[in-house]
């Protein structure tokens, strides 16, 4: 098993031999956004040969659902901000462990930790490629599509931003040993 340490995995094949994608963004937050996201997004990158590196899944559930469970108070408090810090180490090392990043920019702006992750990628070097199936305009004027900023990190990594996530497959497709 590939160790979660940052920076471990580097940017090389995973020992599957596929390269890593982060998928980054908020739709684990909601029904409908985590039923697409596991049923079609997932599923997707995956069958387009990478090994996806899914921040839904990188803290063990039941640690989470042990502080859900608890009641509210300073211990419950507590109990979050040692997770926090564990969830974001996670993230942290699997963004620095995979090739590239997806991102889900769906909402009336992105989502913060969605942007961040933008920006943590585009600083290590990483392709990022952008999902917009949002048809609300979201951009902060008419020569844009999401937040000016995040859109820059977006094509100066060399990547894209795309309206069905159907259109990801040639915008990752120079993450693919001997691609060009």
């Amino acid at each position: 098993m590939p160790s979660n340490r940052p920076g471990a995995a580097g940017r090389g094949p995973t020992m599957s031999g596929k390269p890593r994608i982060y998928i980054a963004g908020p739709l684990g937050f909601s029904e409908a956004g985590r039923h697409f996201y596991t049923s079609v997004l997932v599923p997707f990158v995956s069958g387009l040969g990478y090994d996806v590196a899914d921040p839904w899944t990188l803290t063990d559930a039941r640690k989470i659902e042990a502080v859900q469970a608890m009641p509210q108070g300073p211990d419950r408090r507590d109990a979050w901000r040692h997770l926090n810090e564990e969830i974001g180490a996670n993230n942290h090392a699997a963004i620095d462990g995979a090739r590239g990043l997806v991102a889900i920019l769906d909402g009336v702006d992105v989502d913060s930790g969605t942007a961040a992750e933008i920006g943590y990628a585009f600083a290590r070097g990483k392709l990022i490629v952008g999902y917009r199936g949002d048809s609300r305009v979201s951009a902060d004027n008419e020569g844009g599509v999401v937040n000016l900023q995040v859109e820059y990190f977006i094509r100066r990594s060399g990547g894209t931003i795309v309206n069905r996530y159907e259109d990801l497959a040639p915008s990752l497709l120079s993450l693919h040993p001997g691609a060009s």
